[in-house]
């Protein structure tokens, strides 16, 4: 599967994510505090709200319903009432550009 243009990386500042939409599928794309970017599935697997809603605090991201935690760099759930681990995607940037792999 080819990598797909997901935004520009100034779309996102720094230890924030912003929500990405491809084929009838909603991703969540996160600027880390190490400069990197990550893309998670943009839903929780709690509750299914949109995460790109939510507070990113170093390298988490907190669900804004029910304040569940999963780490965006590996999609670990870490903190109830979350407990199914957000997909990720890999991410790399050429000219400018975040791209995605979905697989």
């Amino acid at each position: 599967m080819p990598w797909i243009d997901a935004c520009a990386t100034d779309e996102i500042e720094e230890e924030d994510v912003i929500r990405w939409d491809h084929a009838d599928r909603t991703f969540a794309i996160y600027h880390g505090v190490d400069g990197a970017f990550y893309c998670t599935d943009g839903l929780c697997t709690h509750e299914q709200v949109h995460l790109a809603d939510g507070l990113v605090m170093d390298n988490d991201i907190e669900c804004p319903r029910h304040n569940g935690l999963f780490d965006y760099r590996n999609g670990n759930a870490l903190r109830a009432p979350v407990c199914e681990d957000l997909a990720t995607y890999p991410t790399k940037v050429e000219g400018g550009r975040i791209l995605v792999l979905l697989e």
